[in-house]
């Protein structure tokens, strides 16, 4: 659980740097536009542009989860069983893409901007590690099918275990705040942050 927590503060701060610089990066493309522009009865609006700027941001990790497991398997024969179990390691991310948000994901609700991020998601099917994988036994012949169908079943049990509504919420309470502060920063005062179910 510590390593766990570890890994969110980290996932954490790395997400935010990333989010300072964009905004930088906002501000001057900005800096020759008016970035907010006020609406009916004072009330503020995005721009397209920093609508735009922020799909821009694509994957965003909110989780990082390192999980490890052991699978194995066993083949049934005549003259005995052959078996092989091995150790896999992997690192499953979770977050949203941004470039998959629909129009009018970004709204106002009088003086409120309303932000509605797509839905949190494994950003990467493909988190195990197959380098730091081991076999730990190994009887019998085996061929590169039987270890790539072991992957397979590797990738499926730590999905099973790392995608479970408590990570998935976790996620989502690190998107909302995490966008509500970048929102903030853009000169926005009232910000609501939903996430997509």
């Amino acid at each position: 659980m510590k390593e766990l927590k570890r890994h969110a503060i980290i996932a954490g701060i790395i997400a935010i740097a990333c989010c300072v610089i964009i905004l930088v990066i906002v501000v001057v493309r900005c800096s020759n536009t008016t970035a907010l522009h006020l609406g009916g009865k004072g009330k503020m609006t995005m721009t397209a542009t920093q609508i735009d700027s922020l799909r821009s941001i694509g994957q965003w990790e909110f989780l990082s989860i390192a999980d490890e497991e052991v699978v194995d398997t066993i083949r049934h024969g005549f003259f005995g069983d052959d078996r092989l179990a091995r150790i896999y390691y992997g690192t499953l991310r979770l977050g949203i893409d941004l470039s998959k948000a629909p129009d009018g994901w970004i709204s106002n609700d009088k003086d409120t901007v309303v932000v509605t991020l797509p839905k949190v998601q494994l950003l990467d099917d493909n988190f195990v590690d197959e380098a730091r994988t081991r076999s730990f036994i190994e009887t019998g012949k085996w061929t590169e099918a039987d270890r790539a169908a072991l992957t397979r079943k590797a990738a499926i049990i730590m999905r099973h275990r790392c995608m479970t509504e408590a990570n998935i919420k976790l996620a989502n309470d690190n998107a909302k705040v995490q966008m509500a502060t970048l929102v903030k920063s853009m000169g926005f005062q009232h910000v609501r942050v939903e996430v997509a179910e």
